[in-house]
């Protein structure tokens, strides 16, 4: 038995509720409090319909296949779990869709709803189009052959997510707890099992610290790693508080490939002091920077 059609917790932003189908997650999310109307079935053929859509592991594996749009990494390293509404038995589990959508009249901009905070849009980079990992936010644009297993690579990618399968808060904890699972995700297995890089082999500490992102106090480690085969690359996380309902912590992670044709790892820098609060566009912040939380 599965949980009746309706308005539920959503598992990947608690202060929002998310539509149950019966079978799967849709895309339809409201505000606590609002009318209880149904939505309409949908029938269009949007992306992130088509990754509602998905409700299992192998026919995410199969899209992937058959785009041959696979990432840098893969998301096993993801600090959420990803269910249905409780009831008797689990729902199947469905992917989060991706934040990708301006806010109106921005087109510089890449809004994350879920958490609350927008990014900033810099040259080089493109909202995601035939990506298959859940919560990328926004990547390099085109892709390239992988110098490991011949699936298809990208030079840089973000990735946004909501922590919440745990119960740590401090954002220094979490960020130094997550560094390695990046890493991994982004540079050792992918979705298929394959070794795109030919695996880990080092790493090394760039630079950590405190960082004020959207006029809160967060935290980031950077390592570059090295691959058994091609130039290696960057991962970042970073993690600062939410400005939104729950107070669950923010989890950005950072993916960058160090060959020439990459990007320049001031990039992460300009991207973080870009995220704003989409309640207050005024926020800021940037590495270095220290603030306090803000109420």
């Amino acid at each position: 038995m599965t949980p009746p059609p309706g308005w539920y917790p959503d598992p990947y932003a608690p202060h929002l509720e998310r539509w149950w189908d019966g079978t799967a997650w849709t895309g339809h999310r409201r505000t606590p409090g609002e009318p209880a109307v149904p939505p309409a079935p949908s029938t269009g053929g949007s992306g992130r319909a088509r990754a509602i859509a998905l409700t299992t592991a192998g026919a995410v594996l199969v899209a992937a296949v058959v785009t041959g749009a696979v990432l840098l990494g893969g998301g096993d390293g993801a600090p959420e779990t990803r269910t249905g509404p409780t009831a008797t038995t689990s729902a199947p589990e469905s992917p989060s869709p991706s934040a990708s959508e301006p806010p109106a009249g921005d087109p510089d901009v890449v809004e994350d709803q879920l958490n609350g905070i927008t990014f900033p849009l810099l040259d080089g980079w493109v909202r995601p189009e035939n990506v298959t990992q859940d919560d990328v936010v926004m990547t390099t644009d085109g892709t390239y052959d992988c110098p490991g297993d011949g699936t298809v690579c990208r030079h840089g990618l973000v990735i946004s997510r909501t922590v919440t399968e745990n119960d740590e808060t401090s954002p220094e904890a979490l960020a130094e707890e997550d560094i390695s699972d990046a890493a991994e995700a982004a540079f050792g297995e992918d979705l298929l099992g394959q070794r795109p890089y030919g695996g880990l082999e080092s790493h090394e500490l760039v630079k950590s610290g405190p960082v004020a992102v959207a006029g809160r106090a967060g935290y980031f480690v950077r390592w570059r790693v090295t691959t058994a085969e091609g130039p290696g690359g960057y991962v970042q996380s970073l993690v600062f508080p939410s400005s939104v309902g729950t107070g669950s912590p923010v989890l950005v992670r950072y993916v960058f490939d160090a060959g020439e044709d990459g990007p320049p790892p001031a990039d992460m820098d300009r991207i973080t002091e870009g995220i704003r609060s989409v309640t207050d566009p005024a926020s800021g912040g940037g590495v270095g920077s220290s603030v306090g939380p803000a109420d």
